[in-house]
């Protein structure tokens, strides 16, 4: 999360420790990507320079000709699906604060309850909100912060 930017870099909140000895690179909600070189790393705190000049402007406007969405983190995780007593095998394809997408052969009703169970993540509450042949969309009964998944993303990440 950006917490300060200048024309020569940010500074950023993190949720879990950065990778070392990779690029690393700036997206931002409308796209834009930029270059970037770490300077320091603290707890939860980091400052980058920008490799490339930037406009200051763009990066605190952040104008987008799409609305703004809430954060989804793509990943492919198997889960299962628990539902009227049964455990149904199912792939998560995305998950956000409010929601996920999953994909399974097995059919579920819209407004169905489900319950996701996976490695790395809290077990889940949800309903089916829409479905679109194989694929589900489903709402959280209880949403997550945005540290949390983040957390979530990031723990994902190191396990594989």
């Amino acid at each position: 999360m950006v917490r300060d930017a200048s024309e020569s870099g940010v500074s950023v909140r993190l949720f879990h420790p950065l990778p070392q000895n990779c690029e690393l690179t700036l997206e931002m909600a409308n796209g834009d990507r930029h270059r970037l070189d770490r300077v320091w790393e603290e707890d939860d705190r980091a400052g980058f320079r920008f490799r490339d000049e930037i406009d200051i402007e763009r990066i605190v406007e952040n104008p987008s000709k799409y609305h703004k969405r809430a954060v989804r983190v793509n990943l492919e995780l198997p889960v299962d699906v628990r539902c009227a007593g049964r455990v149904v095998k199912a792939r998560m394809h995305n998950i956000s604060q409010q929601g996920a997408l999953i994909s399974s052969p097995e059919h579920f009703s819209i407004d169905q309850r489900l319950r996701l169970e996976a490695r790395g993540l809290p077990d889940i509450e949800a309903k089916v909100r829409w479905r679109r042949d194989s694929e589900y969309g489903l709402v959280f009964e209880d949403t997550f912060q945005f540290g949390d998944l983040a957390r979530i993303a990031g723990s994902l990440q190191l396990s594989r």
